[in-house]
């Protein structure tokens, strides 16, 4: 299991890993992003910046890096960057299939990505993945299952991916919309030659949206490795768009709101590994102050209360605009 290496690791942003998503491809559904990023969206100069978050990354501790077929040219920078440091060997590496990729590198596409949950897309798309990542990769995960998922029902599949982690791939799943605990729980009764099929589960949880919480406790109950994305949910917890209590809480600590939030998931007993989406080595740097955020009791509590009902939240989300 991949992420054994990480139960040694002593640093304190060991907890954190980096997603690729915002930095990939040139559209995003990320707040702020006009700012983040400019004008210059190239690949060379997204490739620039993924090597320097990379970086950045790696000299403060953080060992998981996470990309997706989707996620524009994301596994193709990464591959760039792990194959110009061949020292480096205490990462892990993870990946998702499940969504093609198709705005063509523009950010006003009629359509972003298409989301292909069969075996043939899974056969595609590893064969995409390893012609890139070779045997760097160690996570392989169905990209945003739903309760209405395919993936959770096909046996072929169950099996091909069960040959996939029987030669030592850890095979996993990411969720998203608001039945995302029932999604979970599905997953969690899936074998492969009788034994448990998923190592590990992405899911979006955040001040805002913590409906998986119950279900992500299950699985790391189960022994799977629970991974958190969009902990600050696409920016809207992080200043200037942080609601009111949040930032309170941000002024009280005398850190920045998105450490505030990305502490606050850090505490939950059951998450392995948190994602900072960062595009920019500023943001991360101040994502990286999470494990140095001390909140009390009344703190969670606060933040706690800012949740919103599942469905308004991801009816939200998908009203954000690519840019």
């Amino acid at each position: 299991m991949p992420f054994a290496r990480l139960a040694t690791a002593t640093t304190p942003t060991c907890h954190i890993g980096l997603g690729l998503a915002a930095v990939g491809r040139p559209g995003y559904i990320n707040l702020g992003r006009e700012e983040d990023l400019g004008d210059n969206r190239s690949a060379d100069a997204l490739r620039r910046r993924t090597h320097e978050l990379l970086d950045a990354a790696y000299a403060q501790g953080v060992r998981y890096f996470d990309a997706a077929r989707s996620y524009g040219r994301s596994e193709e920078f990464l591959a760039d960057w792990l194959n110009t440091r061949p020292d480096i060997d205490d990462v892990v590496v993870g990946s998702k299939w499940g969504y093609t990729y198709t705005a063509g590198w523009s950010t006003d596409a009629e359509q972003h990505e298409v989301k292909d949950h069969s075996l043939a897309a899974y056969e595609r798309q590893r064969a995409e993945t390893d012609a890139l990542l070779g045997d760097r990769l160690d996570l392989y995960q169905i990209h945003s299952v739903t309760p209405d998922s395919p993936a959770l029902t096909d046996k072929d599949l169950h099996a091909r991916l069960g040959e996939a982690a029987a030669q030592g791939l850890s095979i996993g799943f990411s969720t998203s919309g608001p039945a995302q605990a029932d999604a979970v729980r599905a997953a969690l009764e899936i074998t492969a030659d009788g034994k448990p099929l998923f190592r590990t589960v992405q899911s979006t949880f955040n001040v805002l949206e913590k409906s998986a919480g119950p279900a992500l406790a299950e699985a790391h109950e189960a022994g799977l490795t629970v991974i958190v994305k969009e902990g600050l949910a696409n920016g809207r917890l992080a200043a200037p768009h942080a609601p009111a209590e949040l930032k309170s809480v941000a002024e009280e600590t005398g850190l920045g709101c998105d450490a505030v939030a990305l502490a606050w998931i850090l505490r939950q007993p059951w998450a392995g590994v948190v994602l900072s989406g960062a595009a920019t080595v500023t943001q991360l740097a101040s994502n990286l102050h999470a494990p140095a955020v001390d909140l009390d009791a009344d703190q969670m509590t606060r933040l706690a209360a800012l949740a919103e009902e599942p469905h308004a939240y991801w009816e939200r989300r998908g009203q954000l605009p690519w840019h």
